[in-house]
């Protein structure tokens, strides 16, 4: 499995808490929520590198 990026995020409570809440219903973790929606967004405006993996093939699913 490729290394991650830490990174800390300064984020205000309300928006965690709605990302909290989002990523429960998904059944994800809150980390989990905010790189699957950073990846959609960066695939809705076509800024994600194409990579020869798996893995975007499962996240549209």
């Amino acid at each position: 499995m490729p290394s991650r990026k830490q990174y800390p995020l300064r984020i205000d409570p309300d928006i965690w808490d709605a990302v909290q809440r989002w990523a429960n219903d998904e059944m994800r973790s809150s980390n989990g929520q905010i790189e699957w929606i950073l990846r959609d967004a960066l695939k809705r405006y076509k800024r994600l590198p194409q990579k020869s993996n798996s893995r975007s093939s499962e996240d549209d699913a």
